[in-house]
């Protein structure tokens, strides 16, 4: 397909191609059931884990810190979840399926984008599960329908981000265990090396200058505010900024490394 300026026509034909493939990823699940059974049993097991055998040491009690840990694990949870995306472009170039697609009469940008698509509704799944067993467990939206609201729509916009930088990795990577090496690397320090588990106000003063910064402090602060009904709108911006920056970044490099490969 040109990469000229769209047509109408051009652009109803991108979204029904993004759409198909999006369809063909997300019908894996049917055919491997036991990617639903990870999707819905890991969220459980993680918040449960953490919150009562962390909890009581690092808050007091696991009830006070099921209040502070679920926007953490939420946001970290929706971090690790575009892997994905990742793996699943670096198999299917892999295994040739590129070069068939690439035969067929089809909007080359389709293929990221469906991808990004397909780990959209997963993200939506991941939200849903996590909240809702984070309520069930004794988990109170502190700052009432409106701040769960923007909450949630701040962790979609999060896990959609880092489907970018990831589909990155995913294409460049010469293998299946490099995109889980190159994104455990990436994904862990930043998860865990932030406001998740414990405050910040806690940690060694050199560990602190990097969590500050950390753009997943942000979004999880902001995030935090918004469910709980704490300070919101300092890093609920810095949390924007930072995601337009990645995204901006990591969009056009995967973008432009897609089309390189083919």
């Amino acid at each position: 397909m040109s990469t000229g300026t769209l047509t109408p026509t051009g652009r109803v034909r991108v979204v029904s191609n993004t759409l198909t493939i999006a369809r063909r990823n997300l019908l894996h699940i049917k055919a491997n059931p036991e990617q639903l059974v990870e999707m819905t049993i890991q969220p459980f097991m993680f918040l449960a884990l953490f919150v009562y055998v962390f909890g009581g040491a690092i808050e007091g009690s696991s009830r006070d810190y099921l209040q502070y840990a679920v926007p953490g694990i939420l946001v970290q949870s929706l971090a690790f979840t575009p892997f994905t995306t990742a793996l699943g472009l670096n198999v299917d170039f892999q295994r040739g399926l590129i070069d068939r697609f690439r035969s067929l009469p089809i909007a080359r940008s389709s293929v990221i984008g469906g991808r990004i698509v397909a780990d959209g509704a997963r993200i939506v799944w991941s939200i849903l599960i996590i909240t809702g067993f984070g309520v069930i467990l004794g988990f109170r939206f502190g700052g009432g329908a409106p701040g769960a609201l923007g909450a949630l729509l701040l962790v979609a916009a999060f896990g959609l981000t880092m489907c970018w930088p990831m589909a990155f990795i995913g294409i460049t990577a010469r293998s299946p265990e490099s995109v889980n090496t190159w994104g455990f690397m990436i994904i862990l320090p930043l998860t865990f090396a932030s406001s998740v588990f414990a405050r910040v106000e806690t940690m060694p003063g050199w560990l602190q200058a990097f969590v500050k910064v950390n753009p997943v402090t942000h979004v999880i602060d902001a995030t935090r505010g918004l469910m709980r009904g704490g300070p919101v709108a300092e890093p609920a911006i810095d949390a924007v900024i930072w995601l337009a920056v990645i995204t901006a970044v990591f969009a056009p490099l995967a973008i432009a490394r897609y089309r390189s490969r083919i």
